[in-house]
């Protein structure tokens, strides 16, 4: 199983409701992948956390305020846009507070999170229902996603970096996360960076938006490295759009000559394809 097929079960884990060849897969991946294992461990002692809350009645003015909050967010979920001033408020947060402990971070956005569904649902700890779970999935990966998105717009090259893995780990990202990875491609000043997001957005490239940017970042590239790169994956995409593009690179004397080399290959491999 994969990194993202794992975690995406991580609930349904906890809660002791996989069938149990499922569940064995899950405990065998989690004993030698170190970072899902790290991941699972943080969401277990969250999880703990919670069914150790004593049932509570909210005060009145408490309950207020927090259908307040879950009304602003609900009604933010059901629009393409965040309301105004919530996404710039997110990620001033998280960009002062991630880098220095990312792990405690993402435990704790989730704590809140599911603190809050507790208080407003009255969820009891002895009885997590299908309905909750996947409750939880969504929300885990909408948390995801705003964690990747806040990481990517990060002044700092490594927590880029940071976030352009992390993108690994959102198994339906929305247009807006495409989006970043796609101009984390074409404009971010550090080479890893933008070649770690070629290989990230190879995850995503059957999304028809992802093929026509990675179409179009091939010509805005001047680096060679990514260039070529972006050749390798259009082959493997079987992105026959793409030939005329590679025969302007093969006949045009600016680039670099192991770049135009490529070109040729590909526009061979494609056109082969395109008369099978």
């Amino acid at each position: 199983m994969t990194c993202k097929q794992v975690s995406k079960h991580f609930p349904d884990y906890l809660v002791g409701e996989l069938a149990e060849n499922l569940r064995s897969d899950i405990k065998s991946h989690l004993n030698s992948c170190e970072s899902c294992q790290s991941e699972f461990e943080s969401l277990n002692a969250i999880w703990s956390k919670l069914a150790a809350l004593p049932e509570e009645q909210p005060s009145t003015s408490l309950h207020e305020r927090f259908q307040t909050m879950l009304e602003a967010y609900t009604a933010g979920q059901k629009h393409a846009k965040p309301r105004p001033g919530f996404q710039e408020w997110l990620d001033g947060w998280l960009e002062r507070w991630w880098p220095r402990q990312p792990a405690f971070q993402f435990g704790l956005s989730v704590v809140l999170l599911l603190f809050g569904l507790f208080i407003g649902y009255q969820i009891k700890s002895d009885s997590v229902g299908t309905q909750d779970v996947a409750q939880l999935q969504t929300e885990v990966h909408s948390l995801r996603q705003l964690v990747t998105i806040s990481l990517l717009r990060n002044q700092s090259p490594g927590e880029r970096l940071r976030g352009v893995s992390y993108s690994y780990r959102v198994e339906e990202p929305d247009q807006e996360t495409l989006s970043v990875l796609l101009n984390t491609l074409n404009y971010d000043p550090n080479l890893n960076v933008r070649l770690a997001a070629v290989d990230a957005l190879s995850y995503f490239y059957e999304k028809p938006s992802v093929r026509r940017g990675l179409m179009q970042s091939l010509s805005r590239q001047t680096s060679p490295l990514i260039q070529i790169a972006l050749i390798n994956l259009l082959v493997e995409m079987e992105e026959k759009q793409a030939v005329d593009t590679l025969k302007l690179i093969q006949n045009n004397e600016m680039f670099n000559q192991t770049v135009r080399k490529r070109s040729a290959w590909a526009v061979e491999q494609l056109e082969g394809k395109k008369n099978q």
